[in-house]
């Protein structure tokens, strides 16, 4: 929840504006003459709330949370915008708070330019506390030695994790009086060190019905402490269905803050265990509970089954629980870029882009975005006419472990990179798709509302899809009365597929049918026309070019292309 706090007349309006563009996100806090004062509205947000905005002056923002303040584990993220709504200032909790993100969004809603004031984010430079992975140790001195540019040591004993781009001053084996490790063994650290967290284990977990929460979560402590593993890096608890709302197991998972997953019990019957049991068969119908959910994901089995201790009197042991690690997986994001226009980037492909350790592209597509990538990422570009090997690439890439991103034009699963790249992965990599602006839509707005009814895209080049194919796709849209959106429609190699397609649908519509012609669309030098199917001239079209047809009830209307929802033309 994020509290809204406001002393003047501008700020309750900007205040407003904030809570109307976040429904369900925020809440107002009167403060002024038409409430509790300013002083109690801050006290109130600061305690109920994990973010807060506030409208006053950062100075008496500073004084009024200065008693409040307990530490960066537990304050809020607190923002500052001044009286003019010129700047969103991160003041509090800029990276565990999350104030410099909450800026950024603020200055989004408002029109004001956000401002943070952490080092890391000056420096573009990712803060150890930021990775999403809990941080233990010497944060602030490795991150000071990261940002000064001294050599930092990173030491992941267990494999390459799909951590975002990092300096070329911290390096995998080499030296350094600072060391960063990624490890989820407790280790003994040094004054410079620090390390990070992976998700890397998984506890299975049984219980009898009505076992403590206590009893639970203990022997689930107790065996991590004697492996010597960090709780924090429990990634999540896992069980059979039948103990899916056990009060014991669910409670130990809320207070681990992890997630409960949970198997059928056909399933974990049929994983092999070191310790099977008659008592969980009878009880649930499979013999093992804690150590074939923990393996479910597969992993290496560190603590087989262990049995809770009651307390003397209180029966036989009522929990059991596993530990499997799972081994390092990478990560493949699959991003459109939109049809050029950068705010026609969305923000998920730029926080994906900004994320990935590896950026995977056509070199022209890259030259697009470089200024938004952090430093040490490493870019792996080539040329026209080779996707299948940038597919190969980025896959290779991500299943080494590394957080890659692969990019393409408009949406990616739109006759672009998603589908060599999908078809080249298997289940050992995570695979993200990000949404972008196909080149149909992007020329659609531009001409109006071609798109209205019921449409189809069809790629007139037959490098890929022998032209019988294509001819056959083509004169089932003419029949069916769809409106048409033509991918690369003509280029030097390739002239007469284009004058093919036309005379198709020119058997099924009229001369006047209107068509739109969009060349490089949304970006500086875009174009576009709307013309008819009799008056195109194909040899005006290129292969930055997409063609709309539209169908029996499209119109032009004030110079744009309407295509109606229904067929029933009201005129």
């Amino acid at each position: 929840m994020i509290g809204l706090i406001s002393a003047t007349a501008a700020g309750a309006a900007a205040r407003d504006r904030l809570a109307a563009a976040w429904p369900g996100r925020t809440r107002v806090y009167e403060g002024g003459p038409a409430g509790e004062s300013v002083r109690e509205s801050v006290e109130r947000a600061f305690a109920e709330c994990e973010q807060l905005v506030c409208f006053l002056a950062t100075g008496a923002v500073v004084r009024l949370i200065a008693p409040l303040l307990a530490g960066k584990a537990a304050d809020p993220g607190v923002v500052c915008v001044d009286e003019g709504q010129r700047y969103a200032v991160s003041l509090l909790g800029g990276h565990g708070g999350g104030a410099n993100e909450l800026a950024a969004e603020v200055a989004d809603v408002l029109g004001c330019a956000p401002v943070v004031t952490t080092a890391t984010d000056a420096a573009d430079v990712p803060g150890l506390d930021t990775l999403g992975w809990p941080v233990e140790g010497a944060v602030a001195a490795v991150t000071r030695a990261v940002l000064d540019g001294e050599r930092v040591a990173l030491r992941s004993p267990g494999g390459v994790w799909p951590l975002p781009p990092l300096p070329v001053n911290v390096s995998e084996g080499g030296d350094g009086d600072s060391v960063l490790r990624v490890t989820d063994r407790i280790v003994e650290l040094g004054a410079r060190e620090a390390v990070l967290r992976p998700p890397s284990l998984v506890v299975g977990v049984g219980a009898s019905k009505g076992a403590p929460v206590d009893e639970v979560l203990g022997l689930i402590e107790e065996a991590l402490r004697g492996a010597g593993l960090s709780a924090l890096s429990v990634a999540e608890l896992a069980t059979v269905d039948a103990k899916a709302a056990e009060p014991g197991i669910v409670g130990a998972a809320e207070r681990l803050g992890v997630p409960l997953v949970t198997y059928g019990a056909q399933r974990l019957a049929g994983i092999a265990v070191p310790n099977p049991s008659g008592a969980p068969l009878a009880a649930v119908g499979t013999p093992s509970v804690a150590e074939a959910a923990a393996l479910a994901g597969g992993g290496e089995l560190l603590v087989p089954k262990r049995k809770s201790t009651p307390e003397a009197g209180a029966g036989a042991a009522m929990a059991t629980c596993a530990i499997v690690r799972r081994p390092p997986r990478g990560r493949l994001a699959v991003v459109g870029l939109g049809p050029g226009a950068r705010d026609l980037l969305t923000p998920r492909a730029t926080a994906e882009l900004r994320r990935a350790s590896v950026l995977v592209g056509l070199d022209q597509y890259v030259d697009q975005i470089r200024d938004l990538l952090r430093p040490g990422t490493r870019v792996l570009e080539s040329g026209l006419g080779a996707e299948e090997e940038r597919a190969r690439t980025a896959v290779a890439e991500a299943r080494a472990g590394h957080a890659v991103a692969l990019i393409g034009s408009g949406d990616a699963g739109v006759y672009a990179m998603a589908s060599p790249a999908l078809a080249e992965a298997s289940d050992d990599i995570d695979v993200v798709g990000v949404a972008g602006v196909t080149a149909a839509l992007a020329a659609a707005a531009i001409l109006g509302a071609p798109l209205g009814h019921d449409h189809v895209s069809v790629s007139l080049s037959d490098l890929h899809t022998p032209w019988e194919v294509i001819e056959r796709r083509v004169r089932a849209v003419a029949e069916a009365d769809f409106v048409v959106t033509f991918y690369n429609p003509r280029s030097r190699g390739r002239d007469w597929q284009l004058p093919k397609a036309l005379s198709i649908l020119a058997e099924h519509r009229e001369p006047g049918t209107p068509v739109g012609v969009v060349r490089n669309a949304s970006r500086a030098d875009e174009s576009s026309r709307v013309t008819t199917l009799a008056g195109l001239d194909p040899a005006t079209v290129d292969m930055m070019t997409v063609v709309t047809v539209g169908n029996t009830a499209t119109r032009e209307i004030a110079g744009r292309m309407v295509t109606p929802r229904g067929y029933r033309w009201q005129s």
